[in-house]
Protein backbone atom coordinates (compact mmCIF):
# COMPACT_ATOMS: atom_id res chain seq x y z
CA UNK A 1 0.00 0.00 0.00
CA UNK A 2 1.23 3.40 -0.77
CA UNK A 3 2.63 4.94 2.74
CA UNK A 4 1.37 8.75 2.91
CA UNK A 5 3.76 10.94 5.42
CA UNK A 6 1.67 12.63 8.42
CA UNK A 7 0.56 15.45 6.69
CA UNK A 8 -1.45 18.53 7.53
CA UNK A 9 -3.31 21.43 6.90
CA UNK A 10 -1.42 24.20 8.39
CA UNK A 11 -0.49 25.79 5.39
CA UNK A 12 -4.42 26.05 4.55
CA UNK A 13 -5.02 27.31 8.08
CA UNK A 14 -2.24 29.13 8.97
CA UNK A 15 -3.14 31.47 5.90
CA UNK A 16 -0.88 34.93 5.61
CA UNK A 17 -3.17 37.28 5.63
CA UNK A 18 -2.09 41.07 4.30
CA UNK A 19 -3.48 43.58 6.89
CA UNK A 20 -4.14 47.39 5.53
CA UNK A 21 -0.39 47.67 6.91
CA UNK A 22 0.66 44.72 4.74
CA UNK A 23 1.57 43.05 7.68
CA UNK A 24 1.49 39.13 8.17
CA UNK A 25 -1.35 37.97 10.58
CA UNK A 26 -2.32 34.45 11.46
CA UNK A 27 -5.94 32.95 11.20
CA UNK A 28 -7.36 32.02 13.95
CA UNK A 29 -6.96 27.96 14.16
CA UNK A 30 -9.67 26.04 13.65
CA UNK A 31 -12.34 24.64 16.33
CA UNK A 32 -13.47 21.10 16.31
CA UNK A 33 -16.83 18.99 16.67
CA UNK A 34 -16.91 15.60 16.59
CA UNK A 35 -20.34 14.24 16.83
CA UNK A 36 -20.55 10.05 17.65
CA UNK A 37 -23.83 8.21 17.67
CA UNK A 38 -24.23 5.17 19.58
CA UNK A 39 -24.96 1.63 17.59
CA UNK A 40 -25.35 3.71 14.47
CA UNK A 41 -24.91 1.98 11.08
CA UNK A 42 -24.27 3.82 8.12
CA UNK A 43 -28.68 4.91 8.16
CA UNK A 44 -27.84 8.39 6.52
CA UNK A 45 -29.88 8.84 3.40
CA UNK A 46 -28.01 11.38 1.26
CA UNK A 47 -24.79 9.64 -0.21
CA UNK A 48 -25.01 6.27 1.95
CA UNK A 49 -27.97 5.82 -0.06
CA UNK A 50 -30.34 4.66 2.66
CA UNK A 51 -34.04 5.27 1.03
CA UNK A 52 -35.77 4.45 4.74
CA UNK A 53 -33.45 6.78 6.11
CA UNK A 54 -34.97 10.58 7.18
CA UNK A 55 -31.61 12.47 8.43
CA UNK A 56 -31.90 15.66 6.33
CA UNK A 57 -28.90 17.47 8.89
CA UNK A 58 -26.94 14.71 8.46
CA UNK A 59 -27.18 14.82 4.84
CA UNK A 60 -26.25 18.42 5.37
CA UNK A 61 -22.74 17.96 6.62
CA UNK A 62 -22.38 15.04 4.07
CA UNK A 63 -23.27 17.29 1.11
CA UNK A 64 -20.89 20.05 2.91
CA UNK A 65 -17.85 17.57 3.11
CA UNK A 66 -16.86 14.22 1.99
CA UNK A 67 -18.36 10.83 3.35
CA UNK A 68 -16.09 7.21 3.40
CA UNK A 69 -18.00 4.51 2.03
CA UNK A 70 -16.29 1.99 3.76
CA UNK A 71 -15.28 2.70 7.35
CA UNK A 72 -14.84 0.19 10.23
CA UNK A 73 -14.51 0.58 14.00
CA UNK A 74 -12.27 -2.20 15.25
CA UNK A 75 -14.46 -3.50 17.71
CA UNK A 76 -18.34 -4.03 17.60
CA UNK A 77 -19.04 -2.81 21.58
CA UNK A 78 -18.84 0.25 22.60
CA UNK A 79 -15.76 0.83 25.68
CA UNK A 80 -13.08 -0.86 23.26
CA UNK A 81 -14.31 0.92 20.02
CA UNK A 82 -14.28 4.21 21.77
CA UNK A 83 -10.87 3.69 23.82
CA UNK A 84 -9.60 2.47 20.42
CA UNK A 85 -10.97 5.45 18.28
CA UNK A 86 -9.85 7.83 21.03
CA UNK A 87 -6.27 6.75 22.19
CA UNK A 88 -6.03 5.75 18.00
CA UNK A 89 -5.09 2.46 18.84
CA UNK A 90 -5.91 -1.17 19.04
CA UNK A 91 -8.22 -3.04 21.21
CA UNK A 92 -5.16 -5.61 21.81
CA UNK A 93 -2.76 -2.39 22.45
CA UNK A 94 -5.06 -0.72 25.17
CA UNK A 95 -5.66 -4.28 26.29
CA UNK A 96 -9.64 -3.59 26.66
CA UNK A 97 -12.25 -6.06 24.69
CA UNK A 98 -15.04 -5.57 28.14
CA UNK A 99 -15.65 -2.73 30.49
CA UNK A 100 -13.78 -3.45 33.01
CA UNK A 101 -10.59 -1.56 32.89
CA UNK A 102 -8.68 1.76 32.55
CA UNK A 103 -5.85 1.79 30.01
CA UNK A 104 -3.71 4.15 31.47
CA UNK A 105 -3.42 1.59 34.26
CA UNK A 106 -3.41 -1.63 32.68
CA UNK A 107 -1.48 -0.99 29.62
CA UNK A 108 0.10 2.55 29.22
CA UNK A 109 -0.64 6.05 29.45
CA UNK A 110 -1.42 6.85 26.17
CA UNK A 111 -2.28 10.43 24.50
CA UNK A 112 -5.85 10.65 23.65
CA UNK A 113 -7.27 12.39 20.94
CA UNK A 114 -8.93 15.21 22.75
CA UNK A 115 -5.74 15.37 25.18
CA UNK A 116 -3.80 16.39 22.12
CA UNK A 117 -6.05 19.13 20.88
CA UNK A 118 -5.78 20.18 24.75
CA UNK A 119 -2.03 20.01 25.19
CA UNK A 120 -2.24 22.29 22.02
CA UNK A 121 -3.98 25.08 23.69
CA UNK A 122 -7.75 24.10 22.92
CA UNK A 123 -10.17 23.93 25.25
CA UNK A 124 -12.00 20.26 25.32
CA UNK A 125 -15.29 19.38 26.49
CA UNK A 126 -17.11 16.22 26.59
CA UNK A 127 -21.09 15.93 26.14
CA UNK A 128 -22.84 12.83 26.89
CA UNK A 129 -21.52 9.65 25.70
CA UNK A 130 -18.17 10.04 24.33
CA UNK A 131 -15.87 8.04 26.31
CA UNK A 132 -17.81 5.13 27.69
CA UNK A 133 -18.75 5.95 31.33
CA UNK A 134 -17.69 3.61 34.11
CA UNK A 135 -14.15 1.90 34.66
CA UNK A 136 -13.15 1.79 31.51
CA UNK A 137 -12.86 5.75 31.49
CA UNK A 138 -11.29 5.83 35.17
CA UNK A 139 -15.18 6.54 36.15
CA UNK A 140 -14.58 10.38 35.04
CA UNK A 141 -14.29 9.95 31.28
CA UNK A 142 -10.73 10.62 31.61
CA UNK A 143 -10.68 13.92 33.23
CA UNK A 144 -8.68 16.06 33.45
CA UNK A 145 -6.54 14.59 31.13
CA UNK A 146 -8.27 14.76 28.56
CA UNK A 147 -10.90 17.58 29.04
CA UNK A 148 -10.87 20.99 30.55
CA UNK A 149 -13.79 20.33 32.42
CA UNK A 150 -15.60 17.46 33.91
CA UNK A 151 -18.05 15.74 31.31
CA UNK A 152 -21.53 16.19 31.08
CA UNK A 153 -23.79 13.77 31.84
CA UNK A 154 -27.37 13.71 31.01
CA UNK A 155 -29.38 13.78 34.77
CA UNK A 156 -31.94 11.52 32.83
CA UNK A 157 -28.89 8.92 31.93
CA UNK A 158 -29.88 6.98 35.24
CA UNK A 159 -33.61 6.27 33.48
CA UNK A 160 -32.09 4.61 30.43
CA UNK A 161 -32.69 1.36 31.39
CA UNK A 162 -35.17 1.57 34.09
CA UNK A 163 -39.31 0.67 34.01
CA UNK A 164 -40.19 3.45 32.64
CA UNK A 165 -41.66 1.94 29.32
CA UNK A 166 -45.59 2.57 29.11
CA UNK A 167 -46.53 -1.41 28.26
CA UNK A 168 -49.78 -1.53 25.48
CA UNK A 169 -50.76 -4.43 26.97
CA UNK A 170 -51.56 -3.20 30.17
CA UNK A 171 -50.25 0.29 30.86
CA UNK A 172 -47.72 -1.23 33.13
CA UNK A 173 -44.41 0.63 33.38
CA UNK A 174 -41.61 -2.00 31.29
CA UNK A 175 -38.30 -1.84 30.70
CA UNK A 176 -38.96 -2.58 26.72
CA UNK A 177 -37.00 -2.92 23.71
CA UNK A 178 -39.63 -0.57 21.80
CA UNK A 179 -40.00 2.40 24.70
CA UNK A 180 -42.10 5.47 22.55
CA UNK A 181 -42.68 8.23 24.98
CA UNK A 182 -43.79 11.38 25.99
CA UNK A 183 -40.57 13.10 27.37
CA UNK A 184 -42.28 15.39 29.12
CA UNK A 185 -44.51 12.57 30.76
CA UNK A 186 -40.83 10.78 31.47
CA UNK A 187 -38.45 11.23 34.53
CA UNK A 188 -37.24 14.82 34.80
CA UNK A 189 -39.56 16.08 31.98
CA UNK A 190 -37.06 14.66 29.05
CA UNK A 191 -34.62 12.55 27.41
CA UNK A 192 -30.95 12.12 27.66
CA UNK A 193 -29.93 13.38 24.18
CA UNK A 194 -32.05 16.38 24.63
CA UNK A 195 -30.29 17.35 27.42
CA UNK A 196 -27.02 16.69 25.72
CA UNK A 197 -28.17 19.14 23.09
CA UNK A 198 -29.07 22.08 25.52
CA UNK A 199 -25.33 21.81 27.24
CA UNK A 200 -23.55 21.63 23.54
CA UNK A 201 -25.44 24.71 22.92
CA UNK A 202 -24.59 25.96 25.73
CA UNK A 203 -20.66 25.37 25.54
CA UNK A 204 -21.25 27.26 22.10
CA UNK A 205 -22.78 30.16 23.09
CA UNK A 206 -20.29 30.65 25.44
CA UNK A 207 -17.39 29.62 24.61
CA UNK A 208 -15.83 32.84 23.14
CA UNK A 209 -12.95 32.84 20.70
CA UNK A 210 -10.68 30.50 22.09
CA UNK A 211 -10.54 27.20 19.95
CA UNK A 212 -12.44 24.42 20.96
CA UNK A 213 -12.67 21.13 21.28
CA UNK A 214 -15.84 19.63 21.36
CA UNK A 215 -17.36 16.09 21.60
CA UNK A 216 -20.82 15.51 21.84
CA UNK A 217 -22.26 12.22 22.21
CA UNK A 218 -25.62 11.02 21.46
CA UNK A 219 -27.19 7.65 23.19
CA UNK A 220 -29.40 6.85 19.89
CA UNK A 221 -30.09 4.55 18.41
CA UNK A 222 -28.91 2.69 21.07
CA UNK A 223 -31.46 0.61 22.70
CA UNK A 224 -33.74 0.47 24.30
CA UNK A 225 -35.37 2.40 21.84
CA UNK A 226 -36.44 5.64 24.33
CA UNK A 227 -37.49 8.08 21.91
CA UNK A 228 -40.62 10.71 21.36
CA UNK A 229 -43.28 8.71 20.28
CA UNK A 230 -43.63 11.80 17.51
CA UNK A 231 -40.82 9.95 15.27
CA UNK A 232 -43.03 6.35 15.02
CA UNK A 233 -45.17 8.83 12.33
CA UNK A 234 -42.23 10.14 9.94
CA UNK A 235 -41.53 5.55 9.98
CA UNK A 236 -44.66 3.87 9.48
CA UNK A 237 -44.39 -0.06 9.68
CA UNK A 238 -45.73 -0.61 6.71
CA UNK A 239 -42.69 0.97 4.59
CA UNK A 240 -40.57 -2.08 6.44
CA UNK A 241 -40.45 -5.52 5.26
CA UNK A 242 -38.83 -8.76 6.01
CA UNK A 243 -35.39 -9.46 5.14
CA UNK A 244 -35.01 -12.52 2.67
CA UNK A 245 -31.81 -13.38 4.35
CA UNK A 246 -32.49 -13.09 8.05
CA UNK A 247 -30.96 -16.45 9.13
CA UNK A 248 -27.20 -17.39 9.58
CA UNK A 249 -25.28 -17.52 6.98
CA UNK A 250 -24.52 -20.76 5.26
CA UNK A 251 -21.46 -22.49 6.80
CA UNK A 252 -21.37 -19.88 9.51
CA UNK A 253 -19.03 -21.25 12.25
CA UNK A 254 -21.03 -21.45 15.81
CA UNK A 255 -18.19 -19.44 17.48
CA UNK A 256 -19.06 -16.06 15.05
CA UNK A 257 -22.89 -16.02 16.46
CA UNK A 258 -24.27 -13.43 18.48
CA UNK A 259 -27.51 -14.06 20.76
CA UNK A 260 -28.03 -10.91 21.36
CA UNK A 261 -28.94 -11.11 25.23
CA UNK A 262 -29.28 -7.24 25.59
CA UNK A 263 -32.18 -7.47 23.47
CA UNK A 264 -33.50 -11.09 24.77
CA UNK A 265 -33.42 -9.80 28.37
CA UNK A 266 -36.48 -6.51 27.98
CA UNK A 267 -39.50 -7.19 28.91
CA UNK A 268 -41.62 -6.93 25.84
CA UNK A 269 -38.89 -8.89 23.89
CA UNK A 270 -39.06 -12.06 26.24
CA UNK A 271 -42.99 -12.53 25.95
CA UNK A 272 -42.10 -13.22 22.43
CA UNK A 273 -40.33 -16.29 24.00
CA UNK A 274 -37.97 -16.91 21.34
CA UNK A 275 -35.28 -19.88 21.90
CA UNK A 276 -32.25 -19.79 22.58
CA UNK A 277 -29.55 -19.33 20.88
CA UNK A 278 -30.44 -19.20 17.32
CA UNK A 279 -34.76 -18.60 17.47
CA UNK A 280 -36.66 -16.85 15.03
CA UNK A 281 -37.84 -13.10 15.76
CA UNK A 282 -41.45 -13.60 15.00
CA UNK A 283 -42.28 -11.43 12.00
CA UNK A 284 -44.17 -8.87 13.14
CA UNK A 285 -41.64 -7.53 16.05
CA UNK A 286 -38.73 -7.25 13.14
CA UNK A 287 -40.31 -4.95 11.61
CA UNK A 288 -41.37 -2.87 14.67
CA UNK A 289 -37.41 -3.00 15.26
CA UNK A 290 -36.93 -1.51 12.19
CA UNK A 291 -39.46 1.13 12.81
CA UNK A 292 -38.07 2.27 15.76
CA UNK A 293 -34.28 2.34 14.84
CA UNK A 294 -35.13 4.28 11.99
CA UNK A 295 -37.11 6.56 14.12
CA UNK A 296 -34.44 6.60 16.69
CA UNK A 297 -31.82 7.70 14.00
CA UNK A 298 -34.49 10.51 13.09
CA UNK A 299 -35.29 11.92 16.42
CA UNK A 300 -30.65 12.38 17.07
CA UNK A 301 -30.83 13.87 13.69
CA UNK A 302 -33.33 16.47 14.51
CA UNK A 303 -31.42 17.29 17.72
CA UNK A 304 -28.09 17.24 15.74
CA UNK A 305 -30.16 20.32 13.20
CA UNK A 306 -30.56 22.35 16.56
CA UNK A 307 -26.75 21.97 17.28
CA UNK A 308 -25.68 22.86 13.93
CA UNK A 309 -27.77 26.39 13.67
CA UNK A 310 -25.54 27.19 16.60
CA UNK A 311 -22.15 26.52 15.23
CA UNK A 312 -19.78 29.13 13.10
CA UNK A 313 -18.45 25.80 10.13
CA UNK A 314 -17.10 28.80 8.67
CA UNK A 315 -14.27 28.31 10.95
CA UNK A 316 -14.89 24.37 12.30
CA UNK A 317 -14.11 21.11 11.61
CA UNK A 318 -17.06 18.99 11.74
CA UNK A 319 -16.65 14.96 12.21
CA UNK A 320 -19.52 12.76 12.41
CA UNK A 321 -19.00 9.12 13.35
CA UNK A 322 -20.50 6.02 15.47
CA UNK A 323 -18.44 3.42 17.53
CA UNK A 324 -19.88 0.51 15.73
CA UNK A 325 -23.11 -0.29 13.58
CA UNK A 326 -26.11 -2.73 14.22
CA UNK A 327 -27.53 -5.59 13.00
CA UNK A 328 -31.19 -5.02 11.94
CA UNK A 329 -32.14 -8.85 11.16
CA UNK A 330 -29.10 -9.57 8.72
CA UNK A 331 -27.66 -12.92 9.62
CA UNK A 332 -30.43 -13.46 11.89
CA UNK A 333 -29.13 -10.80 14.39
CA UNK A 334 -30.36 -7.72 16.26
CA UNK A 335 -27.38 -6.09 17.76
CA UNK A 336 -23.42 -5.83 17.48
CA UNK A 337 -21.09 -7.99 19.08
CA UNK A 338 -19.71 -9.68 15.95
CA UNK A 339 -17.01 -8.96 12.95
CA UNK A 340 -20.02 -9.01 10.12
CA UNK A 341 -19.92 -5.43 7.77
CA UNK A 342 -22.87 -4.91 9.65
CA UNK A 343 -21.48 -4.70 13.06
CA UNK A 344 -18.35 -2.84 12.40
CA UNK A 345 -19.04 -0.38 9.70
CA UNK A 346 -19.92 3.06 10.64
CA UNK A 347 -20.44 6.17 8.85
CA UNK A 348 -17.32 8.47 8.62
CA UNK A 349 -17.96 12.01 7.14
CA UNK A 350 -15.65 14.95 7.53
CA UNK A 351 -16.12 18.75 6.24
CA UNK A 352 -13.76 21.37 7.03
CA UNK A 353 -13.27 24.92 6.06
CA UNK A 354 -9.93 24.23 4.27
CA UNK A 355 -11.40 21.31 2.06
CA UNK A 356 -12.66 22.35 -1.35
CA UNK A 357 -15.56 19.84 -1.71
CA UNK A 358 -15.48 18.04 -5.06
CA UNK A 359 -19.32 16.46 -6.01
CA UNK A 360 -17.86 14.09 -8.04
CA UNK A 361 -15.38 12.72 -5.40
CA UNK A 362 -17.14 13.31 -2.07
CA UNK A 363 -17.50 9.58 -1.58
CA UNK A 364 -14.30 7.72 -0.51
CA UNK A 365 -14.26 4.27 -0.96
CA UNK A 366 -11.17 3.21 0.43
CA UNK A 367 -11.41 0.95 3.49
CA UNK A 368 -10.77 3.31 6.62
CA UNK A 369 -10.14 2.66 10.23
CA UNK A 370 -11.99 4.51 13.17
CA UNK A 371 -8.10 4.52 14.46
CA UNK A 372 -7.38 6.85 11.67
CA UNK A 373 -9.88 9.75 13.07
CA UNK A 374 -7.58 10.62 15.32
CA UNK A 375 -4.35 11.70 13.34
CA UNK A 376 -6.94 12.93 10.78
CA UNK A 377 -8.39 15.62 13.02
CA UNK A 378 -5.33 16.64 13.85
CA UNK A 379 -3.79 17.20 10.27
CA UNK A 380 -7.10 19.30 9.51
CA UNK A 381 -6.41 21.51 12.57
CA UNK A 382 -2.96 21.86 11.57
CA UNK A 383 -1.31 20.33 14.88
CA UNK A 384 1.45 18.81 14.75
CA UNK A 385 1.26 15.35 13.04
CA UNK A 386 1.18 12.31 14.80
CA UNK A 387 3.84 9.71 14.52
CA UNK A 388 3.31 6.34 13.62
CA UNK A 389 3.40 4.07 16.86
CA UNK A 390 6.47 1.22 16.57
CA UNK A 391 4.74 -1.83 15.20
CA UNK A 392 6.94 -4.23 17.34
CA UNK A 393 5.75 -2.20 20.38
CA UNK A 394 2.74 -0.61 20.24
CA UNK A 395 2.64 -0.15 23.98
CA UNK A 396 5.00 2.06 24.76
CA UNK A 397 3.68 5.35 26.17
CA UNK A 398 4.07 8.06 23.92
CA UNK A 399 2.44 9.93 22.21
CA UNK A 400 1.88 7.99 18.69
CA UNK A 401 -0.88 6.23 16.22
CA UNK A 402 -1.69 2.89 14.82
CA UNK A 403 -4.19 4.66 12.52
CA UNK A 404 -3.16 6.84 9.31
CA UNK A 405 -4.02 10.33 8.89
CA UNK A 406 -6.88 10.30 5.91
CA UNK A 407 -5.71 13.67 4.19
CA UNK A 408 -4.30 12.50 1.16
CA UNK A 409 -7.50 11.26 0.81
CA UNK A 410 -9.66 14.14 1.45
CA UNK A 411 -7.00 16.56 -0.41
CA UNK A 412 -8.46 14.27 -4.02
CA UNK A 413 -5.34 13.04 -5.07
CA UNK A 414 -6.77 11.07 -7.46
CA UNK A 415 -3.86 8.30 -7.33
CA UNK A 416 -4.80 7.56 -3.96
CA UNK A 417 -7.71 6.04 -5.41
CA UNK A 418 -5.88 3.77 -7.67
CA UNK A 419 -4.53 1.59 -5.03
CA UNK A 420 -7.68 1.06 -2.89
CA UNK A 421 -7.48 -2.50 -3.06
CA UNK A 422 -4.72 -2.12 -1.28
CA UNK A 423 -6.18 -0.80 2.08
CA UNK A 424 -7.31 -2.74 5.09
CA UNK A 425 -9.42 -2.69 8.12
CA UNK A 426 -8.89 -4.75 11.29
CA UNK A 427 -11.50 -5.74 13.62
CA UNK A 428 -11.72 -8.34 16.32
CA UNK A 429 -14.44 -10.16 18.84
CA UNK A 430 -13.69 -11.96 21.65
CA UNK A 431 -15.51 -15.02 22.86
CA UNK A 432 -16.19 -17.35 26.00
CA UNK A 433 -16.53 -20.61 24.10
CA UNK A 434 -16.89 -21.90 20.36
CA UNK A 435 -20.80 -22.13 21.49
CA UNK A 436 -23.01 -19.38 22.59
CA UNK A 437 -23.88 -19.21 26.18
CA UNK A 438 -25.81 -17.53 28.81
CA UNK A 439 -22.57 -17.61 31.15
CA UNK A 440 -20.50 -16.64 30.65
CA UNK A 441 -21.98 -14.43 28.29
CA UNK A 442 -20.87 -14.57 25.05
CA UNK A 443 -21.97 -11.67 23.35
CA UNK A 444 -19.82 -9.41 26.17
CA UNK A 445 -17.70 -11.86 27.84
CA UNK A 446 -15.36 -10.51 31.06
CA UNK A 447 -11.52 -10.55 30.17
CA UNK A 448 -11.29 -13.51 32.49
CA UNK A 449 -13.53 -15.49 30.39
CA UNK A 450 -12.01 -15.03 26.99
CA UNK A 451 -10.80 -18.05 25.54
CA UNK A 452 -11.01 -17.22 21.83
CA UNK A 453 -10.69 -14.04 19.68
CA UNK A 454 -11.83 -13.59 16.16
CA UNK A 455 -9.49 -11.03 14.22
CA UNK A 456 -11.23 -10.01 10.70
CA UNK A 457 -9.72 -8.18 7.82
CA UNK A 458 -11.83 -6.62 5.55
CA UNK A 459 -10.27 -5.11 1.82
CA UNK A 460 -11.90 -3.57 -0.82
CA UNK A 461 -13.33 -7.08 -2.15
CA UNK A 462 -13.25 -9.57 0.39
CA UNK A 463 -13.95 -9.79 4.28
CA UNK A 464 -11.66 -13.03 6.14
CA UNK A 465 -12.20 -13.63 9.81
CA UNK A 466 -10.22 -16.34 11.95
CA UNK A 467 -11.14 -17.05 15.38
CA UNK A 468 -8.39 -18.29 17.20
CA UNK A 469 -7.41 -19.46 20.53
CA UNK A 470 -6.33 -16.76 23.06
CA UNK A 471 -4.98 -16.51 26.58
CA UNK A 472 -6.62 -13.25 28.44
CA UNK A 473 -3.96 -13.77 31.41
CA UNK A 474 -1.18 -12.54 29.21
CA UNK A 475 -2.85 -11.38 25.66
CA UNK A 476 -0.97 -14.45 23.71
CA UNK A 477 -2.45 -15.10 20.72
CA UNK A 478 -2.18 -19.09 19.33
CA UNK A 479 -3.01 -19.72 15.74
CA UNK A 480 -2.44 -23.24 16.16
CA UNK A 481 -5.66 -23.60 16.99
CA UNK A 482 -8.20 -22.37 14.53
CA UNK A 483 -12.23 -22.48 15.96
CA UNK A 484 -13.62 -21.70 12.53
CA UNK A 485 -13.03 -19.29 9.50
CA UNK A 486 -14.93 -17.25 7.54
CA UNK A 487 -14.14 -16.25 4.38
CA UNK A 488 -17.03 -13.50 1.57
CA UNK A 489 -16.72 -12.40 -1.26
CA UNK A 490 -18.14 -9.08 -1.06
CA UNK A 491 -17.93 -8.86 -5.43
CA UNK A 492 -20.86 -11.07 -5.41
CA UNK A 493 -22.15 -11.20 -1.77
CA UNK A 494 -22.03 -7.44 -0.22
CA UNK A 495 -24.61 -8.74 2.63
CA UNK A 496 -22.03 -11.62 3.95
CA UNK A 497 -24.70 -14.31 3.63
CA UNK A 498 -22.12 -17.08 2.54
CA UNK A 499 -19.03 -18.01 3.95
CA UNK A 500 -16.92 -19.24 1.04
CA UNK A 501 -14.35 -20.60 3.17
CA UNK A 502 -14.48 -24.36 2.30
CA UNK A 503 -14.33 -23.51 -1.68
CA UNK A 504 -11.29 -25.59 -2.84
CA UNK A 505 -10.86 -22.59 -6.28
CA UNK A 506 -10.52 -20.15 -3.21
CA UNK A 507 -7.83 -21.52 -1.25
CA UNK A 508 -4.88 -19.59 -2.35
CA UNK A 509 -6.86 -16.20 -1.46
CA UNK A 510 -7.50 -17.55 1.88
CA UNK A 511 -4.15 -18.25 2.16
CA UNK A 512 -3.08 -15.22 1.79
CA UNK A 513 -5.60 -13.28 3.82
CA UNK A 514 -4.48 -15.71 6.71
CA UNK A 515 -1.43 -14.76 5.83
CA UNK A 516 -1.94 -10.89 6.17
CA UNK A 517 -4.19 -11.26 9.00
CA UNK A 518 -1.38 -13.59 11.31
CA UNK A 519 1.53 -11.04 10.23
CA UNK A 520 -0.51 -8.09 11.64
CA UNK A 521 -1.73 -10.29 14.77
CA UNK A 522 1.24 -12.86 15.13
Amino acid sequence: MRVYKGSCLLFVFCLIILSNESQPQIVDRPNVLLIILDDFRPAINFGYGDEKAITPNIDQIVKNGYFFENAFAQQSLCAPSRNSMLTGRRPDTVRLYDFYSYWRQTSGNYTTLPQYFKQQGYRTHSVGKVFHPGASSNFTDDFPLSWSEPTYHPSTDEYSNAPVCINPEDGELKRNLLCPVLPEMQPLHTLPDIESTEEAKRFLQTVGTEPYFLAVGYRKPHIPFRIPIKYLDQHPVTKFKTLDLDYPPYGLPNVAWSSFFDVRNRDDFLQLNVSFPFGRVPDDFKLRIRQHYYAAVTYVDDLIGQLLKVVDQSRTIIALTSDHGWALGEHGEWAKYSNYDVAVRVPLVISAPALQVHAVRQKIENVVELLDLFPTLADLAGLPPLQACNVDRPHKPITCTEGKSLVPLLQSNSSVYDDRHEWIAYSQYPRPGVYPSIFPNSDEPKLKHIKIMGYSMRTYRFRYTAWIKFNPANFKRDWSTIYGEELYDHAIDPQENMNLIDRVPLNAIKDSLRMKLKEKFP
